[in-house]
């Protein structure tokens, strides 16, 4: 099968992604969808740097182009003729001139093909993991569920038999009483026995039907306590680690099924219970079962149905800003966000009737002074229905919701005198709906996981400090006070959360060497990190030795620098990031000369990246080397690609050599980086017009440091090659010494 078919059969999430890779009009979806065969059968990687190769593709691209135009005509597509014809100027228009251009193009988008593919296999091997545990608890579930099935059948069977029986009886009484005056004596006496008997044996039956009722709720009973005390209760865990970053399944089409299932059955239950009342009705005796036992059933059946029904009101979608979807459960004030509910019973009957869902906030709040309140704007009250669900499930989706803050009594906004900081409030917002079937009038409830509401975009990292700190550590949504007295976390436990960090952003989580870097960062020197506690403060408010900021806004810098410019590259494995110095040098020390690592700065609160590379002198020492880190207001300006590529240091006499070879442990620089260049040198060369490039020198030391030094520090000046060049900060040696090299490097010769 292609890749394009294999894609074509992902799940929705899936192809909400492919739909936004193919938003561009010069390479649409049509043209891949109808030359998918041809288009991946190409080597689109080698054309980019091959111009002649990328000239053959382009012209045979727009051949495929005009073959199905000709199909389209044949079969008189006129939509499809009108498309391509389209879709052959535009690819003219962009790429006429630069066939490599659509060969970077074509490539990129089959790459990113593949990672989504890569993606689904990744969440496909989470799943697997686990999956003999879950197959035995479906099968003993589907088992549960299809055992009270058949005894709902076989008691629906049993009243059948029994209405027959007590319609006989009536029959035959009615006569005895019409022919009692005529008939003789004897007569009498054995009609009153042959009732006797069949009543005896109707009795009989009444009881057997009662105890099948009684033993059909205990197994209904049992399925319960399974489906809401078990399977429902693991799934709100899922989605609270799936909240924090976890690659957790969380979809609730199964727990529907079983919950639909189960109600359908007890609500069987019930109309035959009814039944049974309507045959007591009609004939009735002393001790009669019908009378004395069946109306404690009725009362636990609808105790059974009360209970899973207000069980299956669950928020699907917790409150998420869509511009912070990574960080659900903070929610800024004046910003909308979204949340949906969703009942886990599908009734045909129900989906034909109003159930109108009202949202609020803080029913049940803190009454501490300075404990903050908010209104909810917008559209608040909300009719559920099937339309907002793929799966034909009963919803309510607010897509538009906002808070605003209540003002205290004084006239100003209320202040927060309470111990919790804002960031460390948790708030509760509810959902309120009343079902109405089949004689069962229910009002049912179901609330979001705690909400951090802030006011300003300078809080939300300590807003989402908080929610991970809550979802890691508490299951109890209606632990409101949870910060007055946070617990400890146990580093195996947090060390998870903070791997789902990257994981959840990017394609690549944390490795075992990169987490035993933070664990030595945030526990100190210890033998057991495993059970080592850290503390609230210590993660996220108390700054780290040296340095004004925390350990957490730290590693959110961090995580921001990677996603904003470095994420292709730590996707490939390419960064290791989480380094110690001291580790740093143990790795480079037994390397070549010109071995080098990348590695994240520990004095940056914002993120920042560094290298370091090892040198070999002839007296047998050598030395580590590291830059200054770089920033993201370095990387706007040039990509870490191109610093390394052309990165050099002013060696002896001034003349620039290149100290970056290999990256660790033994891949060559090109190798590793050369797909993240902006264009190769052919290109450079090649191109009609004299372009700039930027490139980064460090003047090495004059003096340099010992060897029991951890690193050197280089100072760095970033050199743009412009008419517009500004010298004065470079020494002039320096300058007519780099300007000599710069005429006879090969590799910059052409700027």
């Amino acid at each position: 099968m292609s890749q394009w078919e294999t894609l074509k059969q992902l799940d929705t999430k899936y192809l909400e992604q492919l739909d936004k890779l193919y938003q561009n009009e010069n390479f649409p979806m049509d043209v891949r969808e109808y030359l998918a065969h041809w288009i991946e059968t190409q080597d689109w990687e080698e054309a980019i740097t091959n111009y002649s190769l990328a000239t053959i593709h382009y012209q045979n691209l727009l051949d495929q182009i005009n073959n199905q135009y000709s199909r389209f005509m044949q079969e008189k597509k006129f939509v499809c003729q009108h498309n391509f014809k389209k879709y052959r100027q535009n690819m003219q228009e962009c790429f006429g001139e630069d066939p490599v251009l659509l060969a970077k193009v074509v490539a990129t988008h089959l790459k990113q093909e593949k990672m989504i593919l890569n993606a689904v296999e990744d969440q496909q091997t989470v799943v697997d993991t686990t999956q003999p545990v879950d197959f035995e608890r479906q099968q003993d579930i589907e088992q549960k569920i299809t055992v009270l099935r058949n005894g709902v059948q076989a008691c629906e069977q049993e009243l059948k038999f029994l209405e027959e029986q007590q319609d006989e009886f009536d029959f035959k009484y009615k006569t005895f009483k019409f022919q009692e005056s005529t008939s003789s004596h004897k007569q009498v006496e054995e009609e009153m026995k042959v009732l006797q008997n069949m009543l005896n044996v109707l009795d009989s039956n009444r009881k057997k039907v009662i105890d099948k009722f009684s033993e059909l709720l205990k197994e209904a009973g049992k399925l319960m306590d399974t489906l809401v005390k078990e399977e429902l209760a693991e799934w709100k865990r899922r989605q609270q680690k799936a909240c924090i970053g976890a690659p957790m399944d969380v979809s609730l089409d199964q727990l529907e099924s079983w919950f639909t299932a189960t109600a359908l059955c007890l609500f069987q239950v019930k109309r035959l219970l009814k039944k049974l009342e309507e045959l007591g009705i009609k004939l009735t005796y002393d001790k009669d079962p019908f009378k004395t036992q069946r109306p404690d059933l009725e009362k636990q059946a609808v105790a059974l149905l009360t209970w899973l029904i207000r069980s299956a009101f669950v928020v699907e979608n917790q409150p998420c800003m869509p511009v912070q979807s990574k960080m659900p459960l903070v929610l800024r004030t004046s910003s909308q966000f979204s949340v949906k509910a969703r009942l886990l019973v599908k009734l045909q009957e129900v989906g034909t009737r109003l159930m109108k869902v009202k949202v609020c906030i803080d029913k049940n709040s803190p009454n501490g002074k300075g404990y903050r309140k908010f209104n909810i704007l917008g559209t608040t009250t909300k009719a559920m229905n099937t339309m907002e669900s793929r799966s034909g499930s009963l919803c309510a989706d607010f897509r538009h919701l906002q808070l605003k803050e209540q003002k205290s009594g004084i006239g100003g906004k209320g202040s927060n005198e309470t111990s919790l900081i804002v960031t460390e409030e948790l708030h509760i917002i509810s959902f309120e709906t009343e079902l109405v079937y089949q004689e069962l009038n229910l009002v049912i409830e179901t609330c979001t996981l705690p909400v951090v509401v802030i006011s300003n975009a300078s809080q939300l990292l300590s807003g989402w400090a908080s929610v991970v700190w809550y979802n890691m550590l508490c299951n109890d949504p209606k632990n409101l006070m949870f910060f007055s007295n946070p617990p400890p976390a146990p580093w195996s436990q947090l060390s998870d959360v903070l791997s789902w960090q990257f994981s959840a952003n990017t394609k690549r989580h944390l490795d075992a060497d990169q987490l035993s870097m933070l664990a030595e960062k945030l526990c100190g020197t210890t033998e057991n990190y495993a059970d080592y506690p850290v503390t609230w403060a210590k993660f996220s408010k108390e700054n780290l030795p040296n340095q004004n900021f925390s350990f957490w806004l730290w590693l959110q810098g961090i995580l921001e620098l990677i996603k904003k410019y470095l994420e292709e590259i730590w996707n490939d494995g390419n960064i290791i990031g989480f380094l110690s110095k001291k580790r740093e040098r143990s790795l480079l020390k037994r390397k070549p000369t010109g071995t080098f690592l990348l590695r994240f700065s520990e004095s940056c609160k914002d993120g920042g990246i560094t290298f370091s590379w090892v040198e070999h002198m002839s007296n047998g020492e050598f030395k580590i080397r590291s830059v200054q880190p770089y920033t993201k207001t370095h990387l706007t300006n040039i990509p870490l690609s191109e610093i390394l590529r052309f990165y050099k240091v002013m060696a002896d006499e001034n003349v620039p050599e290149r100290p970056l070879l290999y990256l660790y442990p033994d891949i060559p620089k090109d190798e590793a980086f050369g797909k993240y260049y902006s264009e190769s040198e052919a290109e450079f060369r090649n191109n009609k017009y004299l372009k700039t490039r930027l490139i980064v020198v460090s003047e090495r030391p004059s003096t340099d440091l010992s060897t029991d030094e951890l690193m050197d520090a280089c100072n760095l000046e970033d050199i743009e090659l412009s008419e517009s060049m500004k010298w004065d900060h470079i020494p002039m040696k320096t300058y007519q010494d780099l300007m000599e090299f710069l005429r006879t490097d090969p590799l910059t010769s052409s700027a």
